[in-house]
């Protein structure tokens, strides 16, 4: 018993200590490649760019449509989580509650899929990111390896896939129709969009200004 109460405590200090040195180390350099991208069968097309090469475009169409309240929270989104878990409960389509912090954290460190191991581990990566990189940080890693394409990782290779542009060039309407496909890349249009995905690109092109205007990107630009 008490062998395997040494291997348990070692193999805790070891996992703190290495988690703790990713995310410094990734405060600084490019993150080479994640999980999601070594299990993609499609390949891997990306091209790391830093966050003054994005238009603020981009960076406010992530913020409404995946998480208007980036910049009020610590990394997690209690009402959002609380909601989710509700409407699950009730049965349904399942929805998620995860801010952008927590979803940069599994994709940088962890895995795709449920399961509250996981989950345990990206709260942890996630109290990690949000106190040791910042919110400019981990929107710029976010905007990195997202996947948003076949293939196809970050808004600089999605924008040139799309658009034949750069990232830094993209219009409101383009970053909008990219963050719409967020979710679902594989299966979601950027280009020619129909139904409920073209409106809902609309919608969120739509309250880039409120992001502006309301402040609601002021941590990544302040």
């Amino acid at each position: 018993m008490r062998w395997l109460i040494r291997f348990l405590f070692k193999a805790l200090v070891g996992f703190l200590g290495l988690s703790l040195g990713l995310v410094l180390l990734f405060k600084f350099l490019p993150v080479p490649v994640t999980a999601t991208m070594l299990m993609d069968e499609n390949g891997i097309t990306k091209d790391w760019t830093s966050l003054s090469n994005i238009d603020r475009s981009m960076v406010r169409a992530v913020i409404a449509a995946e998480d208007g309240k980036f910049c009020l929270h610590e990394g997690f989104d209690r009402e959002a989580i609380e909601k989710a878990i509700e409407s699950n409960r009730q049965g349904g389509r399942i929805r998620g509650g995860s801010t952008i912090s927590q979803q940069t954290a599994k994709n940088v460190f962890l895995w795709q899929g449920g399961g509250y191991v996981r989950k345990g581990f990206e709260a942890w990566f996630t109290v990690l990111i949000e106190q040791i990189w910042g919110k400019r940080r981990i929107m710029e890693v976010y905007l990195n390896v997202a996947e948003t394409g076949i293939g196809t990782y970050g808004v600089e290779a999605g924008a040139q896939r799309y658009f034949d542009k750069s990232a830094a060039s993209l219009t409101p309407l383009e970053a909008a129709r990219m963050a719409a496909a967020l979710p679902l890349p594989k299966e979601r249009s950027v280009k020619n969009p129909r139904g409920w995905l073209a409106r809902h690109g609309n919608t969120i092109s739509a309250r880039i200004g409120a992001v502006s205007r309301d402040g609601l990107d002021s941590c990544v630009y302040r």
